[in-house]
């Protein structure tokens, strides 16, 4: 015979007697056609039948395990179905021979979960991992087959139970920790040395955040349709790789960290870790973020926010003190602040609020928390009273500059009082009053400045108001205030609007309440009814005046146009009962009217009895607590002086903005 089987085609063939082979069925053989009647079609493919170890290397581990099923129920004479060909006698050999496979089947088990993060064409590592996936199932299901096998049944094989869903997760723990690790040790990339990223522990953080995030997310992606949805498998990896990230963190947060680690550091556990990874769309509805807690404890957490803030409340402090001595230096220098728009004005507040806004969306971003960022507004308290102190010793002196300076810094205290106003909502309490009350101060200062000096010179004009003089006189006393407060208004052209509208409005508030106060004196005593109408015409008619200059100027409280009217109509009226009622009136549109102030005004009409003024207070009384339910004016009456309780027992002093006045009448 020449040649092999191979090579001598046709003539003959070798009959071999095939071994029988655990786990290997044999094909049976087609029958031959008939030669009368021949197909001329092809033949159907036959199906080619792999062995374990074939099944092995073209990686068909579900193939290859169920084949080692059967063999291991027929070596344990468990009930399952009978292959033929399979041994029926039980040899210890045999049993060698399946633990070995099974060993081998469980490496390849445990190769195809480590290439989890490999890239493969067309993501054939994902198709073997999902095999292994399976194939761990039905050794799962084996297992818990052979704990509820019956008493007296054949002895447990040695390989059992194989665990391999507690072989998988501790396999998937040291795979995350190799990659953290790995991510934590390797050279700086591309991505990161490019970045802003200037220490050692900067580049570690980011590359192990990194790492966790592209990691969870490609779990997410394509990891997660290679498991059963009893494998949890997302909130698995997701929580691994959150114990581990959160062990590292906690060793540096322990280490000591400068100011730079310090923050970046918060910015992952707060912002960075919480947002940006764990809320990521792609994860939405397949972790449980509850469940996994913070990266760091709430002691080691605290411990950095408070070094944090104290840096932070140290470096606005600083800047601001800066800025207000830069400030302070040019007003000393005689340096005037310059004009926009024809203006006086002065961009401290600007920078300032810029600087606190700066401040606190960093400290929303590092702490995470609005709550906590709003403790930087103590510095913008701290530097209000800073500012409150300098601009009061600096209106004390007399220089070519004061006024314009005090006119910027008008601009300056209204721009921090909106600041204060539109973020209300949203700063403590204890902050908003405390800023709010210095601004008052503030402003308090800066239009006292002007209104202090217009006031005195109209002493004289004030003190023939509500005397024989203004009754005989007619309009002519009001007309002299009026003149000579116009001429003063000349000054303010490059007053900003919104300060001169603030400013119209103290001055009319101011001479209203001077007005009143010389209407309370009691040195008019109206003695009839005549005397009473013209008087209370000539105070229509003063109300009237002073209204319509004011609005005209710019002022908004127009409320106040009403308080001379009713005054008015009190003084005109005969009949006790209808004088009654006028009063009952006043105090209901007026709350913070006194019984003083009403006996004051009372004091005016000589010709009231004792008997009428106690009825009109008795009403009162009785009507008082009804009537200031759902008053919305703000106060008047309390700034107007009565009686004793202006004077204590020496004349009485007025300040405006910084400056006492002494009242000589």
């Amino acid at each position: 015979m020449q040649g092999s089987p191979k090579t001598v085609h046709g003539k003959f063939r070798h009959k071999l007697k095939m071994p029988k082979i655990p786990g290997f069925v044999r094909r049976q053989r087609s029958p031959k056609p008939s030669t009368t009647c021949r197909v001329e079609s092809n033949p159907p493919p036959t199906e080619v039948i792999m062995d374990f170890l074939e099944n092995l290397k073209e990686n068909r581990l579900v193939e290859a395990c169920q084949q080692l099923l059967l063999r291991e129920d027929k070596l344990f004479d468990q009930e399952t179905m009978t292959v033929e060909g399979l041994g029926q006698v039980c040899n210890e050999d045999d049993e060698d021979t399946l633990h070995k496979d099974y060993e081998t089947l469980l490496l390849h088990l445990w190769m195809a979960v480590h290439t989890t993060f490999s890239s493969t064409p067309s993501g054939e590592h994902l198709e073997i991992l999902r095999s292994a996936v399976e194939t761990i199932t039905l050794l799962e299901e084996k297992d818990q087959q052979w704990e509820g096998r019956r008493e007296g049944s054949s002895e447990t094989p040695v390989w059992r139970p194989h665990q391999c869903r507690l072989t998988h997760d501790t396999l998937l723990e040291k795979i995350v920790d190799s990659r953290m690790r790995n991510a934590a040790v390797e050279e700086d990339n591309v991505s990161v040395s490019n970045s802003n990223l200037s220490t050692s522990m900067e580049r570690e953080v980011c590359r192990m955040g990194k790492c966790l995030k592209e990691d969870v997310l490609r779990v997410a992606s394509d990891v997660r349709d290679c498991y059963p949805p009893d494998f949890d498998v997302c909130n698995l990896y997701v929580r691994l790789y959150h114990q581990k990230f959160s062990a590292r963190l906690t060793e540096l947060a322990r280490s000591g960290l400068d100011v730079d680690d310090c923050n970046y550091l918060l910015c992952w556990v707060n912002n960075y870790y919480p947002n940006d990874i764990l809320k990521h769309k792609d994860l939405e509805g397949h972790i449980n973020i509850e469940s996994l807690g913070t990266l760091l404890s709430e002691k080691d957490l605290t411990t950095l926010e408070e070094q944090y803030l104290l840096q932070k409340e140290s470096t606005v402090r600083t800047w601001f003190s800066k800025a207000l001595s830069k400030k302070e230096e040019g007003w000393l220098s005689g340096k005037s602040p310059e004009l926009i728009d024809g203006y006086c004005f002065c961009p401290l507040a600007i920078d300032i609020i810029q600087a606190v806004d700066g401040a606190m969306r960093e400290a929303r971003t590092i702490l995470g928390s609005e709550a906590r960022a709003q403790r930087i507004l103590r510095q913008l308290d701290s530097f209000l009273i800073s500012y409150k102190s300098s601009l009061e010793e600096f209106v004390k002196r007399t220089g070519e500059n004061t006024q314009a300076v005090v006119k910027a810094s008008l601009v300056n205290i209204e721009q921090f009082r909106d600041f204060i106003v539109r973020r209300e909502e949203s700063i403590p309490e204890e902050i908003k009053t405390s800023c709010m009350s210095t601004l008052a101060d503030l402003r308090d200062c800066g239009y006292g400045y002007f209104t202090g000096p217009i006031h005195e010179e109209l002493r004289v004009q004030y003190r023939r108001l509500w005397t024989q003089a203004w009754f005989t006189g007619g309009q002519m006393v009001l007309d002299e205030v009026l003149g000579k407060l116009d001429r003063h208004m000349q000054q303010f052209t490059d007053l900003k609007p919104i300060c001169m509208e603030e400013l119209l409005g103290r001055l009319h508030m101011e001479m209203m309440v001077e007005y009143v106060k010389r209407m309370m004196k009691k040195k008019m005593k109206l003695k009839d009814k005549e005397q009473q109408e013209a008087a209370a015409k000539l105070l229509a008619e003063d109300s009237s005046k002073l209204s319509t200059y004011f609005t005209e100027a710019g002022s908004k409280i127009n409320w106040l146009s009403e308080v001379l009217p009713k005054m008015a109509e009190v003084v005109r009226l005969q009949d006790p009962g209808s004088i009654q009622l006028e009063i009952v009136t006043l105090a209901r549109d007026f709350p913070d009217l006194s019984w003083r102030h009403i006996s004051a005004l009372l004091s005016l009409k000589d010709n009231l009895s004792t008997a009428d003024v106690q009825g009109i207070k008795e009403s009162l009384v009785e009507n008082r607590p009804t009537v200031t339910t759902f008053n919305t004016i703000p106060p008047f009456f309390s700034k107007v002086p009565t009686g004793k309780t202006w004077c204590m027992g020496r004349p009485a002093c007025i300040c405006y903005g910084g400056r006492r006045y002494l009242s000589k009448d």
